[in-house]
């Protein structure tokens, strides 16, 4: 359902189509969406997150917005050269190597619809973000792992989940999405 502030709350299972679970989390036109797994990136670096994770959380909101907005350069991560759709070890997307990327924007960039998948104490973040157009906040109804795993099946289009845990990765490429690590991430914020 949807939050003021254009945030997202997941429903519950069966709660019928609607609210941000329906299609306001689709790409909306756009060529590639990436599903952060908010919880592992902010947990991949060393900065006091465990002080405040809902004012960590919200700093990398911020970063995602402002990465939504300029775009990305390089190709779509899980899209190596002769094997589009493969997916390459965390942290490595984006590596030599790698082809060009459909979605690209003017200048080489391409433009992401961010979910940033929150979970625990680090759902304040609600509350502490604007609404951004780039970037939707998704606060689980559970575990953060199982509504990306729900997310990278149910969206349409290419998805990208950003994340470095085995299992989640494996279970979003069984789902038909490409898996990039949060080092490919950060390095993006760059």
């Amino acid at each position: 359902m949807a939050k003021p502030g254009g945030h997202c709350m997941a429903k519950p299972p069966g709660a019928g189509r609607g609210g941000c679970r329906g299609g306001a989390l689709s790409s909306a036109g756009m060529d590639v969406t990436l599903i952060v797994d908010g919880a592992n990136v902010m947990g991949s670096r060393a900065d006091g997150w465990w002080r405040d994770r809902a004012g960590a959380m919200a700093r990398l909101h911020g970063e995602l917005a402002a990465l939504a907005a300029r775009g990305i350069a390089g190709p779509v991560p899980g899209e190596a050269a002769g094997s589009a759709g493969e997916s390459l070890p965390a942290g490595e997307a984006g590596a030599a190597g790698e082809a060009g990327a459909a979605g690209e924007a003017a200048g080489g960039r391409w433009i992401p619809q961010i979910v940033l998948v929150v979970e625990g104490r680090a759902r304040a973040v609600l509350g502490l973000v604007e609404p951004d157009p780039g970037v939707r906040v998704v606060a689980a109804r559970g575990e953060g792992d199982d509504e990306i795993a729900d997310l990278a099946r149910r969206l349409s289009g290419r998805r990208v989940v950003v994340t470095a845990d085995r299992e989640l990765r494996r279970r979003s490429e069984a789902a038909g999405a490409a898996v990039a690590g949060p080092g490919w991430l950060i390095r993006q914020f760059a």
